[in-house]
């Protein structure tokens, strides 16, 4: 599977309780935070229920 670069663009104040620990279980905790992640259901869901938060774009592999 390819990977996913998922970047927190807004902040968490004042969010659901469901959308900040989808977030935070990402890895991400504050705005601009950045992580290259493996794309797999675990991942795309939480990026589902939190995707006003966040910027999300695949990353070619270059490991070919």
């Amino acid at each position: 599977m390819g990977k996913l670069r998922v970047r927190l663009v807004r902040g968490l104040a004042g969010k659901p309780e469901k959308h900040i620990k989808a977030v935070k279980s990402l890895g991400l905790k504050k705005v601009g935070d950045e992580r290259v992640l493996e794309d797999n259901p675990m991942v795309r869901g939480n990026i589902k229920s939190a995707h006003y938060l966040l910027e999300v774009e695949e990353v070619k592999d270059e490991t070919a």
